[in-house]
């Protein structure tokens, strides 16, 4: 009798949410926008470059490439950890890690080195603050989705 109270338990506990599919496929939609993004700064042209004011031409020319390498892990990391967490691997931990130091090193130039903030007003640190929000969610909930045995 404990031995089969015991595998109804272990059973419940694995049972995946029927959400949690929907936050996965969500994750990965978002990540994929934030890849969108990337490449469309990668492809700015200078004719592109020269219709925005002069104080944004000036943020855009003075990016260093390691600011441009974190954003590249942050989209990259985001997008294959979000895949993995859609088909439940525990790979999608360091993954979604990655993804949020990535962006923690893009939003610390934006707003401590650069000068943003000033450029684009304070309105510029909404978008920066879902990003950052929604990065920590996807740590939790593949660390909650390890420990209750929802990844093979």
């Amino acid at each position: 009798m404990t031995e089969q109270v015991n595998t109804e338990s272990t059973l419940e506990t694995n049972t995946i949410p029927s959400w949690f599919k929907a936050v996965a496929i969500t994750a990965l939609i978002w990540n994929l926008l934030g890849v969108v993004a990337f490449v469309l700064q990668m492809m700015i042209t200078p004719e592109i470059l020269a219709e925005l004011p002069a104080a944004e031409q000036a943020l855009y020319a003075n990016i260093p490439s390691w600011v441009t390498a974190a954003f590249a892990v942050a989209v990259f990391s985001g997008v294959l950890g979000s895949l993995f967490l859609l088909m439940k691997k525990s790979i999608s931990t360091p993954l979604l890690v990655f993804s949020l130091i990535g962006v923690l090193i893009q939003n610390f130039h934006s707003f401590f080195i650069s000068k943003a903030l000033e450029v684009n007003g304070p309105a510029v640190i909404i978008m920066p603050a879902v990003v950052i929000l929604f990065a920590i969610y996807l740590i939790l909930l593949s660390r909650k989705a390890q420990t209750q045995g929802w990844f093979s």
